[in-house]
């Protein structure tokens, strides 16, 4: 692991694999790469034409790529669903569930939860329940689940999974990332109940560079706040290639531990890709089948391949 670059990714040809948030940052690099190594690669975007100017601009960068887009809005179940009914391919190795929102002002989703915890877990929830049959009909499939290291500010709430009662934004973000990991956790658990070799495992960027942290500035109309962020992007914060390389290694490296979490080697910040220390409350296997089961309920998903 140690030096680990895009160099040492393993063949990926004949595999399929799905995004989201590939229209830039942490997400583009990922499925760059996964497409450099021969995978097809399906971008999972909500904007259309964000989308399709990623893709025209990754078969610039590499013309034989198989690469495509599809409509995906993480914050709309409706077009959640309307994804996953069209996902055009019989099996599917690797699903990256990257895409996601951070600190933003109190607001909720076309379905009425919070958009944190609505973007960032129950939208991902639900479409890898939805892409089950696929993601089981694959050998050795993998999900790999983008959390933060700053899922550590705070563990879920199960009682207040929306907020309602009080919003922190920063709060609020970390609970919809220690929801990454529980439920990682416990897809990686059920998964092994039923004796699949489904993969689920996490990883984080560090503090890398993307239009993740101009977001809330951006939403609430804050430009000071929006330079401070841009300048320490580009003083302190490493290059979205180098975030997405823990990404990479969860998703491509042969023996990836169900349940690992991945995360740049340097203090959780950056550098090559290493275990990476997580909060305790993210193993608790009791958290994580309360998260699960609200989580159906919530979305109406249900994994039936993996009840225990």
């Amino acid at each position: 692991m140690p030096g680990w670059t895009t160099q040492d990714i393993p063949d990926q040809s004949g595999r399929v694999a799905v995004v989201t948030g590939a229209n830039s940052g942490i997400g583009y690099v990922t499925a760059r790469e996964l497409a450099r190594k021969g995978a097809r690669v399906v971008l999972a975007c909500r904007s259309g034409a964000r989308g399709e100017a990623a893709v025209d601009r990754l078969r610039a960068e590499l013309p034989e790529a198989r690469v495509e887009l599809g409509r995906l809005d993480l914050g709309d179940l409706a077009s959640v669903r309307e994804f996953a009914a069209g996902f055009p391919y019989e099996r599917l190795d690797v699903l990256v569930d990257n895409a996601g929102v951070m600190a933003l002002p109190y607001g909720t989703t076309v379905d009425g939860f919070e958009t944190q915890f609505g973007v960032n877990h129950l939208g991902h929830f639900a479409l890898t329940g939805l892409l089950l049959p696929a993601l089981l009909a694959a050998p050795e499939a993998r999900v790999v689940v983008v959390s933060s290291g700053m899922h550590a500010l705070a563990n879920i709430d199960i009682d207040d999974l929306n907020s309602e009662r009080r919003y922190r934004r920063w709060i609020a973000y970390a609970r919809s990332k220690t929801a990454n990991l529980l439920f990682t956790h416990e897809l990686a658990r059920r998964a092994a109940a039923h004796g699949t070799d489904l993969v689920a495992a996490a990883a984080h960027p560090g503090y890398a560079a993307t239009n993740l942290q101009t977001t809330g500035p951006l939403a609430e109309g804050r430009p000071a706040a929006e330079r401070l962020v841009r300048i320490a992007n580009r003083v302190v914060a490493q290059p979205a290639e180098a975030g997405a390389l823990p990404v990479l290694y969860a998703a491509t490296e042969p023996g990836v531990r169900p349940d690992s979490f991945t995360g740049p080697h340097l203090a959780m910040w950056r550098g090559a890709p290493a275990p990476s220390w997580r909060a305790p409350w993210t193993l608790n296997d009791v958290a994580g089948q309360r998260l699960w089961a609200a989580s159906e309920e919530l979305t109406g998903v249900t994994y039936d391949a993996l009840k225990t």
